[in-house]
């Protein structure tokens, strides 16, 4: 992750300026609309253009189609973004030829998940899409020749997406790239307490901290995230709180890196998680984030203690994207192999069962054959059930970029030496004939399963029956395979509901109370009253 960002953009507002009042705060403060009258023009200067002009446009009213790449941190955003929109009158489609706007959320890790963002605005564009972009893409580089003219809202910007929506719909562009601060400190990002739409009712992704204290030389997510910014404990609790009153059963944490978490606000992550687990009802359950091996050393038997919580995933997400310290070091990872071993020996050891999931880049600048054996070594080694594997991508503007490549050839081959290593074992084979206790909260990709995870935040596949969703239940393991496990409920089982409240319908809007509906509908009712006396006029 470079140090700093090509160059560092304050917000650039082609119309809404940082004067104006926002829709949150004019929802509040309108109490009477008086247009404006003006002078009809005469009839040599009537536009006979086929689009109305943009006073004519009704904001509130078009419908919406929004796509999230990415991390669980951006569909976060992305569910935040939706709920403003939807709360404000907007309608979010799944059907993104009848949607008048498209709202991009993209990812900036790998070329690839740039290269879909990229042809996505492409077919925007050519379906005559009004277009908003957002997440780490046009954050860490909004002057790219195919950003230009397109509306931008920044990654810290998303309590504003309904202004840059309402402008861009208008036929504007707005760009929104600041920082939040207080003080002269960088904040976390948005409020916590925004409407947001799940993408699942009974799942909340919680950020926890933006950005991270690491430089890696491969990473281009720092520029668009930045330093470390950490969210304050009772926002964090009041967030969860407010989940489960919403009929969550399963909270995701989630961050560029959890373990560093509160280092900028004079706490940590145990202690975080302990004032978490104190809210969690009886059959829901917590599930950490990606944490890197430095900020996990100092408070391995805290973990341990937290991990082995009855109402917390005995799962832990420790990317160790090489197993040579000579690449680590090129890579600026500040830790070491051994660093990485003693993590996960101490967790095994202490929390019996606990997935470790991991990641690795093939292929990184300068990596020999050596180095590349020595990963397969910890693959073999450890056998990780869940392993992400990575060929390497240099990312404009990172110091890795600018080192001498692996040939393509070669980082091809060894992304599918490992990739072989990894299917040659079958993690879950061993229990097959287990009785284990799963919470069941999604749908299987192909529609015929319901999802559910054990403990371990194992895949556990059960039947599609409706009265399981949402319950922590009991099953036998009868299958098992690379990624997954099939259960059969157990007939003489009890059972539980986790959610303490009936979960939000999907689409349904969060965490707006009657007040602030009533909010929504009164600034609603006069924008439109607005639109059209100004286009009467």
């Amino acid at each position: 992750m470079p140090a700093a960002c090509e160059s560092v953009l304050e917000d650039i507002e082609d119309i809404v300026s940082a004067e104006d009042l926002k829709p949150h705060d004019r929802q509040f403060v309108r109490k009477n609309v008086f247009p404006k009258v003006r002078k009809r023009n005469s009839q040599k200067n009537v536009q006979t253009d086929d689009e109305p002009p943009s006073d004519s446009i009704i904001p509130g009213v078009q419908k919406i189609w929004i796509r999230t790449w990415g991390c669980s941190h951006n569909n976060s955003d992305g569910e935040y973004m939706a709920g403003q929109l939807a709360a404000y009158g907007y309608k979010i489609t799944d059907n993104s030829d009848e949607a008048d706007l498209w709202l991009l959320n993209s990812c900036t890790v790998k070329n690839p998940a740039e290269d879909h963002f990229r042809n996505s605005i492409k077919k925007a564009q050519e379906g005559k899409k009004k277009v908003v972009l957002a997440g780490c893409v046009p954050q860490a580089q909004p002057r790219q020749e195919y950003l230009k003219g397109l509306s931008i809202i920044g990654v810290q910007q998303i309590d504003r997406v309904v202004e840059v929506v309402e402008e861009t719909i208008k036929g504007h562009s707005v760009r929104l790239l600041g920082q939040k601060k207080d003080n002269g400190k960088r904040l976390g990002g948005a409020r916590l307490d925004l409407p947001k739409i799940r993408k699942n009712p009974l799942i909340e992704i919680i950020s926890i901290n933006t950005g991270c204290l690491n430089a890696c030389t491969y990473c281009k997510t720092k520029h668009a995230r930045g330093d470390l910014a950490s969210y304050p404990i009772e926002e964090l609790v009041d967030r969860a709180k407010q989940s489960f009153q919403e009929g969550v059963c399963e909270i995701w944490l989630t961050s560029e890196d959890t373990g560093a978490y509160g280092r900028d606000i004079g706490t940590d992550l145990p202690t975080l998680l302990w004032k978490l687990v104190e809210v969690i009802p009886e059959g829901a359950m917590l599930r950490l984030g990606m944490t890197n091996p430095p900020y996990i050393l100092e408070h391995l038997e805290e973990m341990a203690k937290i991990l082995n919580h009855p109402r917390v995933y005995a799962f832990l997400h420790i990317p160790v994207q090489s197993a040579s310290d000579s690449v680590l070091m090129d890579m600026k990872r500040e830790y070491c192999v051994a660093d990485f071993k003693q993590v996960v020996d101490f967790l095994k050891e202490k929390v019996p069962g606990i997935t470790i999931a991991t990641d690795i880049i093939c292929g990184f600048p300068g990596e020999t054959d050596e180095d590349f054996q020595e990963t397969m070594k910890l693959v073999e080694l450890y056998r990780f059930p869940s392993l992400f594997i990575n060929q390497f991508y240099p990312r404009p503007g990172t110091p890795a970029a600018k080192m001498p490549q692996v040939p393509a050839a070669v980082k091809k081959q060894r992304t599918k030496d490992l990739s072989q290593l990894f299917h040659s074992y079958n993690p879950y084979d061993h229990k097959v004939g287990e009785r284990q206790r799963v919470l069941v909260t999604e749908e299987s990709f192909d529609s015929n399963y319901y999802v559910a995870h054990n403990p371990f935040y194992e895949q556990v596949l059960v039947p599609k029956d409706p009265l399981l969703m949402g319950k922590m239940v009991e099953v036998n393991i009868y299958e098992a395979g690379k990624h997954f496990m099939k259960g059969q409920p157990v007939s003489d089982a009890r059972v539980h509901t986790a959610s303490i409240s009936r979960p939000l319908a999907k689409g349904e809007v969060s965490g707006l109370t009657e007040v602030s509906k009533r909010h929504f509908l009164l600034y609603y009712t006069a924008a439109i009253t607005h639109s059209l006396v100004m286009h009467l006029l």
